[in-house]
């Protein structure tokens, strides 16, 4: 199946990702299609960096748009005969710079492959969920068992009604015709005291029904108002990372069932006033208790419809990292949806929203105005399961401006930009068959930012409070925040991986990260976090701000990698020497620094003299790995060894896996100079003299001249080894084709050292071989 196939094929949830990428110009939907099959067949990447093979597909493009054009043609398709013309004419502005159109399309070719891998996510996402259920099944049957026994109750109530009904029609006949005649006998009398009773005791009967029947719908409310406390819960959770479910198609369907026999009651209780307006006697217990049951029934059914709006999709903003942070300015949609599904309601009901409505009286605090279309009718067509919701989709927030600073009297509190939680708030009206109920919504707590720089510190905010609040409402929640148990930490921070890369923290990768937080110990169930330590500590950078700069760097270059586990990740320099030391030469583990923000190095036994070293190779940075990929590095890094021989020393992937073994399906089909990641890269061998050794290695083979020379200089691993440490640093000189990229660039990043038995005054030219494989 192709590629726009799948795309083609998407559960409806997602679809909405692909307009929105499809929202531009550069490459029309229209094209996309009709044009697929040809354009996933052509080599657009290679184009990008090749004009000649770029302007043969561009002329390719405009083939195929006039053969599309005749098709239109003889079809009489008069609007894509226009369509095609215009997307034809719009290309033209490709002919000088055919390149530009190459990368254009390889953009959306690839944003094409993030989208389906969103659907990979959510299906397995979604299969976790199943492999769970066995958590929850034994509620939720409760709750189907019951609402089914509900169902089937209010039926069998309909019938008792009808009966009664009948009943006492006859009864009605009988006496009418008992009236109207002149002479009556006892035995006549004693026959419609007879009936008369019958109908009292059926009425009691009715009546006794009619109270089992609300006990059981109020019980049964309450358990699914529990339930929804719990959806709530999820939701928070998944609003920081959690894979929990936050479906509400089963939530509604208890709602509904529930409504729809309170509903019914109201029925049956107006139908028993109707037959006592023709019939009734002395001591009626419809009288008596009839006003009793319509108050209790729409007590139960009011505080049940008060429950059924909620928001569905947390504020998020489309280009935002997480929900809940805001920026003033820009765009965001929230989704609201009423668990109390009545197809009579659709586009009925209104939502307005509104912000902050009880908002506290602390000086300093901010107001804002929330602009857009603040109203919107609840329908079906705004969910994709059938529920009857309100997207709002453009909405925007614009600061007031201060007016006195809170005003008299206001608490002097003082909450910074990222620490001061909002709340927007949705109200709808519910009426149908004689109820009114009015509805209210509140979204959680969102952060409001002004500045991309502000984006991290607003998510780690986010992060404490849906960790740690149950109080949705509590928007002075961080005038005195809670600490974080390890348990509620550590399960947060493995949230961030699982939610980022699609695999968590296991036991040993959380026990490095307590390691750095508390130090050693020997169980660190009591040990807890403060909110400063996390994300206030006047240090230059933060727990979260070295946390996060992985979590980022993992999601954007080494998702795959780990995933399936090709990563140690979180394993301390000093573990690290006692894993390695134990294996063969060779053997390499992949790590996350401890020093530099979002880097990534690797280690590796070398055997020289006596017991194995262990080597450590500088940082790599988003820097060198938006420009080569990590596994790529991994595949082609070489060292110097003493005969001037380059060699991969990377051979065993932890604990015993052939290198190529791990990350062979990574690896790109050509190798060498025809590699893309090594056509354009220039690698210089850096000498460093340290206490009267010189220490060097080469990275990577490139296209250097092979006359170039070493140069000399000195420097400092950017991780504080010990004096034991071998730290090896590496320098990458990378030239981009201008043709395959937008700008051309080029990186002086880390530099490599090794151990190296030259001395300070000799130099070395450096013979170009293929790259080792």
């Amino acid at each position: 199946m192709s590629q726009w196939e799948k795309l083609t094929k998407m559960p409806a949830a997602f679809t909405q990702q692909l307009h929105d990428l499809y929202d531009k110009e550069a490459l029309p939907m229209d094209v996309r299609h009709y044009l697929s099959s040809w354009i996933e067949s052509q080599p657009w990447q290679r184009a990008a960096g090749d004009h000649d093979l770029a302007n043969v597909l561009f002329q390719g493009l405009l083939e195929n748009l006039d053969i599309q054009y005749s098709r239109f043609l003889q079809e009489e398709s008069f609007l894509m005969q226009h369509n095609i013309r215009r997307y034809k004419q719009n290309f033209q502005r490709y002919q000088k710079n055919p390149c530009i159109l190459a990368r254009n399309v390889c953009w959306f070719l690839q944003k094409e492959e993030e989208i389906l891998q969103t659907v990979v996510l959510a299906e397995q996402v979604q299969a976790l969920q199943v492999e769970q259920g066995g958590l929850v099944s034994s509620t939720q049957q409760d709750l189907d068992r019951r609402t089914a026994s509900l169902k089937n109750e209010v039926q069998c109530m309909e019938h008792t009604v009808a009966c009664l009904e009948e009943q006492q029609d006859e009864f009605d006949f009988k006496y009418q015709t008992y009236c109207m005649e002149a002479v009556a006998s006892e035995a006549e009398t004693e026959k419609f005291q007879m009936l008369i009773n019958k109908v009292n005791e059926c009425r009691q009967d009715t009546l006794i029904g009619l109270k089992k029947l609300l006990t059981k719908a109020k019980a049964l409310s309450t358990l699914v108002k529990k339930e929804l406390a719990q959806w709530q819960r999820r939701q928070q959770k998944a609003c920081i990372g959690a894979p929990d479910s936050v479906c509400l198609d089963q939530l509604e369907k208890w709602f509904t069932c529930v409504a729809e026999c309170l509903f019914q009651v109201r029925e049956f209780l107006c139908k028993l006033e109707e037959l006592v307006g023709k019939v009734t006697y002395e001591h009626d217990p419809v009288k008596a208790q009839k006003p009793i049951l319509l108050k209790e029934t729409e007590r139960i059914l009011t505080d049940l419809l008060k429950s059924s709006l909620v928001v569905e999709v947390q504020p998020s903003m489309p280009q935002g990292r997480s929900p809940l942070v805001l920026r003033t300015g820009m765009q965001f949609s929230v989704k609201t949806r009423i668990l109390v599904k009545f197809p009579e309601l659709n586009h009925s009901m209104k939502v307005i929203t509104s912000m902050d409505r009880e908002a506290p009286q602390i000086k300093g605090y901010r107001h804002f105005n929330l602009l857009g279309t603040v109203t919107k009718a609840l329908s079906m067509a705004e969910s994709q399961s059938g529920g009857m919701g309100a997207d709002f989709r453009h909405l925007t927030l614009k600061e007031q401006k201060p007016g006195g600073g809170g005003g008299k009297g206001a608490n002097d509190l003082s909450l910074s930009v990222t620490e001061e939680l909002h709340i927007i708030c949705f109200d709808s009206l519910f009426e149908l068959k004689g109820v009114a109920v009015e509805l209210q919504a509140r979204s959680l707590p969102v952060v409001i930012i002004s500045n991309s720089s502000q984006q991290q510190s607003a998510r780690a905010s986010v992060l404490w409070f849906n960790t740690l609040s149950l109080d949705t409402k509590d928007v002075l929640f961080f005038a005195n925040p809670p600490a974080a148990t390890w348990q509620q930490f550590g399960r947060m921070l493995s949230w961030q991986f699982l939610s980022a890369a699609q695999r968590g923290l296991d036991d040993d990768q959380l026990e490095m990260i307590a390691q750095k937080l508390f130090e050693q110990q020997q169980n660190y169930d009591m040990c807890s976090v403060a909110w400063a330590k996390f994300s206030k500590e006047k240090s230059p950078d933060t727990f979260w701000v070295w946390f996060d700069g992985i979590v980022v760097m993992v999601k954007s270059y080494l998702e795959d990698l780990w995933r399936d586990g090709l990563i140690m990740g979180f394993v301390s320099k000093g573990k690290e020497k006692t894993l390695l030391k134990k294996k063969a030469r060779g053997t390499f583990l992949i790590r996350f620094s401890e020093s530099v923000i979002g880097g990534i190095t690797f280690s590796w036994v070398e055997t020289m003299t006596g017991d194995p070293k262990v080597k450590t190779i500088q940082p790599f940075t988003k820097s060198d790995l938006s420009q080569i990929p990590f596994h790529e590095i991994i595949r082609n890094f070489l060292i110097l060894e003493d005969d001037n021989v380059p060699e991969n020393p990377l051979l065993y992937l932890y604990p015993n896996t052939p290198r190529d073994d791990a990350f062979g399906k990574y690896y790109t089909d050509k190798t060498g100079n025809d590699s893309p990641y090594l056509k354009y890269i220039k690698t210089q061998l850096v000498f460093v003299s340290k206490e009267n050794t010189l220490e060097a290695v080469p990275l990577m083979l490139t296209d250097m001249p092979r006359d170039q020379h070493l140069q000399t200089m000195n420097g400092e691993s950017a991780e504080a080894a010990g004096p034991s440490d071998d730290i090896l640093e590496t320098h990458l000189d990378l030239h981009v084709d201008p043709m395959l990229y937008d700008s051309a660039a080029n990186s002086d990043e880390d530099v490599v050292y090794s151990s190296s038995p030259f001395t300070d005054s000799q130099l070395l030219d450096v013979s170009l071989l293929p790259p080792a494989l």
